[in-house]
């Protein structure tokens, strides 16, 4: 349906292979909130919720875990200002998508089209399989350093990813992605002032959308934190439904525009135009409008999380499209991913 799905064959060239890493170093302080009596087992489990008891234990048996440097002989509590560290043993990370070279990169500002697949940062299951740890690899020894990214996406959504060698860029950079207002998508003219707009693409659930191609909808749904069965909380649509602890955060303003491009038999392509950066802002607000992105394995309509599904897993098309940004020193830059996200052979 799409041109812009990754290679369905991890062996295939242009993708990185399962390898092994070398391990990471978890590190906690608890801090005065911790309950008194608490046992270190106890404390790992309640906070990550992805590992339960036994499984500490069972680490903790392994020589895994160490308190203030030393490694534990065995479980028990320990004091809030203790300092605990999870010496996770190296593990294999799955095949992703090699990361392209760049689009755009003058020495210091560099864009490339992220391919969906690959994450952006470590997180979970990956450390050398990320944008990050690529660029770092690429360029070590660059004179004018390693590129780092800006801003996030998420793991399968492809598209425009900003990134910039030297600190004050990146910093410079950030804030104007942060500050960034959405135009209406639907003018093709350029970005006018300062800062930033992003234009995204997504395929959605079809014949929902009370919309004609071409017209818009302002979505205005705040999103906020909501109970999780594995996670604990996770971010959600917030309009109409109460937080389950009264002590969450504050829920967060968010502001997207929609605009329909065309109608298929199996999907409707739609592009997004968003005013503000919240997580996950574009699959839930399709989701609250009851348009969830197609294949989406964690928004319901409505904007709700499934239960049992989370925030990593695939099957949704998303793809950052259009970037028009304001230059460190100064005019614009506005590129456009090489491939959009569209429709093939489906009209409807």
């Amino acid at each position: 349906m799409s041109n812009s799905e990754p290679r369905p064959d991890p062996a295939a060239p242009g993708w990185l292979q399962p390898a092994f890493n070398q391990g990471w170093t978890y590190r906690d302080r608890p801090g005065p909130g911790l309950a008194s009596g608490t046992s270190v087992a106890g404390y790992y489990a309640s906070r990550y919720g992805h590992s339960g008891l036994g499984v500490w234990l069972a680490r903790i048996a392994a020589g895994e875990v160490l308190c203030n440097g030393e490694e534990l002989l065995a479980d028990g509590p320990f004091a809030a200002s203790d300092r605990l560290a999870w010496q996770r043993p190296p593990w294999q990370e799955a095949a992703v998508p090699d990361l392209p070279g760049p689009l755009f990169d003058d020495g210091d500002l560099l864009v490339i089209d992220k391919p969906s697949g690959l994450p952006v940062l470590p997180a979970g299951g990956w450390l050398e399989h990320t944008v990050l740890r690529l660029l770092e690899r690429r360029h070590r020894g660059d004179p004018a350093g390693r590129p780092r990214p800006v801003h996030r996406l998420g793991r399968f959504t492809s598209g425009l990813l900003v990134c910039a060698r030297q600190p004050q860029t990146r910093a410079w950079l950030s804030a104007r992605l942060r500050e960034s207002t959405a135009q209406d998508p639907s003018q093709a003219a350029p970005l006018l002032g300062k800062g930033c707009r992003k234009l995204y693409r997504a395929l959605v659930v079809p014949r929902v959308l009370a919309l004609q191609p071409g017209e818009s909808r302002l979505i205005e749904v705040p999103i906020g934190l909501r109970a999780h069965p594995q996670l604990g909380q996770l971010w959600c649509a917030a309009e109409g439904f109460a937080p389950a602890d009264q002590s969450a955060p504050v829920d967060r303003s968010a502001r997207s525009t929609l605009t329909l491009l065309e109608r298929g038999r199996q999907a409707d392509l739609v592009q997004v135009a968003i005013a503000s950066g919240r997580p996950h802002q574009i699959r839930i607000h399709c989701a609250a409008l009851g348009a969830p992105l197609l294949g989406d394995p964690l928004y319901a309509p409505g904007g709700q999380a499934i239960p049992g599904a989370l925030p990593g897993d695939g099957g949704y098309q998303l793809q950052a499209w259009r970037l028009e940004l304001e230059r460190p020193g100064g005019g614009q830059l506005a590129l456009e991913a090489p491939r959009a996200l569209g429709l093939v052979n489906d009209a409807a």
